[in-house]
């Protein structure tokens, strides 16, 4: 057998024959770090050398706009439920909950946190969708705390219901990157998702970074839940 990996698949094509840039090709929408408490408030991104054109875009997703578009029937169930977010690497991934693995004991300062799928802005008053799709969620305990757990349940169900209206193109903006780009944006309305480019043929080359500040008085006086205690 070759020990060669296999090339990274290229992605599905439009209709008209072009690389999506809606939508990205796999379940990728979240807001960063959103398995702490208190989460962080903003996120700078700096491309130091983009891929090509037309490839390797982010998206991003409006909560508030989407929140206040949301039909009755969903805002109702959203109102007061809470998300539960795992850190990556704890085992509590989706497809590790398809796979029937058991889960690893974890310490203190990694379990998963309880987040509102309503958050209030702290500086705006207005109301925003606040939660991820299938990275950065408990799918054992989860996703939201309350409602029939997994990948088959309930919440699995109304979570991409919620995601599906959430990330659609009203809700949405596309950004194309061009070398020396900084984007800085607010983790506590914005969900945003990666595209597909070529890391094969290209030395696409990004940095990032997180801000805490303000995240509102539902974390007023908490410590910072991925510390390790002393």
């Amino acid at each position: 057998m070759s020990k060669i990996p296999p090339k990274r698949p290229a992605p599905p094509l439009a209709a008209d024959g072009l690389i999506p840039v809606q939508y990205p090709h796999q379940k990728g929408w979240h807001t960063d770090q959103s398995y702490r408490r208190p989460p962080p408030d903003i996120s700078l991104f700096y491309a130091v050398t983009p891929s090509r054109p037309d490839t390797g875009q982010t998206l991003f997703a409006n909560g508030i706009l989407a929140y206040a578009a949301l039909p009755a029937r969903l805002r109702a169930k959203v109102d007061a439920l809470e998300g539960l977010h795992a850190q990556p690497g704890t085992g509590r991934s989706r497809e590790a909950a398809l796979a029937g693995r058991t889960p690893r004991a974890f310490a203190a300062h990694e379990r998963s946190q309880r987040q509102p799928v309503v958050r209030i802005h702290p500086v705006t008053g207005e109301k925003s969708l606040y939660l991820c799709e299938w990275g950065q969620m408990d799918w054992f305990e989860g996703p939201f705390v309350g409602m029939e757990k997994g990948p088959h349940g309930e919440g699995a169900r109304l979570l991409d219901e919620i995601m599906s209206f959430l990330t659609e193109r009203r809700f949405c903006y596309a950004h194309e990157w061009t070398e020396g780009d900084l984007l800085v944006w607010d983790n506590r309305c914005l969900v945003h998702a990666a595209t597909w480019f070529d890391g094969e043929a290209e030395g696409r080359l990004m940095w990032r970074t997180t801000v805490h500040g303000n995240p509102g008085a539902a974390y007023a006086g908490e410590k910072k839940s991925w510390l390790p205690a002393a």
